[in-house]
């Protein structure tokens, strides 16, 4: 019974000694009403068995995320290093990244930006109102930007083109964990046509095997971004016949070209590059509808675009504060003693 409220209803082990609900209800408003994320609620009792917040520190490096760094509340995500040093999580630095293209290509004021996020879980932007803001309108052209982030390993990427749409997707090249790699293949047997795992499977040794599964993956999951159909699209359907060039950290193709539902697909085309010798980035681009019959192929392709490096101050470069700093806040969090220690319940000996 623990087990199950520890590990389906995700009350920490030592919280079950309690009736279970009434953390749930507590959990349940700090989420809600404090918003945050119920994975980090850490709730403990006083020495007088009053329930209490154990995550002051949390919510001040929260507040100054929010208010310095100008993420809205909602959007922060924190983890903590090995050593236990918080830090700001991938898909947070994907939404800096998203925040800074807009601020700096749409030309909306950091503090005005809002940015939210289709059914199916693409990004898109709240476009600003005239009536509510200093900010006129956006332009027509500035309307059309699309864009997507994307992250894994030790980089976050963002893509974004006009009048097209946009998918992106970084894999990085790993040994499976906990299986070989002959199984690894076996498991994901369904992922790929029987034409592609001809070519991942000859591609020599199993790490340049591995990077041509990921290289394959990534080329796909770019696609499904880009559509924004999410989980449910058989990815059977998309077969890739990679560019006859390799992609290297110092030239990326764009000559890669996908069948789909077993014919070649002419409205969209496919950029690739490696940020190191681990990490392989596909970008898909596509038209919004077919072009007529006769019609050429999405755009005609230019030499891939370079990704651009950027450092965290490179992100914050042009944040502003979403509201005014409280050092009363500071100074009162200063002021509060050490947790005191829990006391034990049984009466001191005689």
């Amino acid at each position: 019974m623990r087990k199950f409220v520890c590990e389906r209803i995700a009350v920490p082990w030592s919280e079950i000694q309690l009736p279970s609900q009434q953390w749930l209800l507590l959990r349940k408003f700090v989420c809600e009403r404090i918003a945050v994320p119920w994975s980090e609620i850490e709730l403990h009792r006083s020495p007088r068995g009053r329930a209490k917040s154990a995550m002051a520190g949390r919510l001040l490096l929260r507040k100054f995320v929010c208010e310095r760094i100008a993420v809205p509340w909602s959007e922060i995500q924190l983890a903590r290093s090995p050593r236990g040093k918080p830090y700001l999580v991938l898909p947070e630095v994907g939404r800096l990244l998203l925040r800074k293209f807009v601020c700096e290509r749409i030309a909306v004021p950091w503090s005005e930006i809002q940015l939210a996020r289709s059914p199916r879980g693409k990004p898109y932007l709240v476009l600003p109102e005239a009536t509510t803001t200093h900010t006129p309108p956006l332009s027509r052209e500035a309307q059309r930007w699309s864009f997507n982030i994307s992250h894994q390993g030790e980089y976050a990427v963002l893509a974004a083109e006009q009048g097209l749409q946009v998918g992106v997707d970084v894999m990085k090249t790993t040994m499976p964990g906990s299986s070989s790699v002959s199984q690894f293949f076996r498991i994901m047997t369904r992922q790929f046509t029987e034409y592609e795992w001809s070519v991942i499977q000859s591609s020599g040794s199993e790490r340049q095997q591995l990077a041509a599964f990921y290289r394959h993956w990534a080329l796909k999951e770019s696609f499904i971004k880009a559509i924004g159909t999410g989980l449910g699209f058989n990815l059977q359907r998309a077969e890739f016949h990679l560019s006859p060039q390799p992609v290297t950290e110092e030239q990326g193709q764009h000559r890669t070209m996908m069948h789909l539902d077993e014919e070649e697909e002419h409205s969209w085309r496919f950029e690739e590059c490696l940020l190191d010798a681990d990490h392989h980035v596909a970008v898909a681009l596509g038209l919004h509808s077919p072009p007529p019959a006769g019609q050429p192929r999405c755009p005609s392709p230019p030499p891939p675009t370079a990704f651009t490096h950027l450092t965290f101050g490179d992100l914050i470069a042009q944040a502003t504060p979403l509201s005014e700093e409280d050092p009363a806040y500071w100074d009162g969090f200063q002021s509060k003693g050490e947790a005191p220690q829990r006391q034990s319940s049984r009466a001191p000996s005689e």
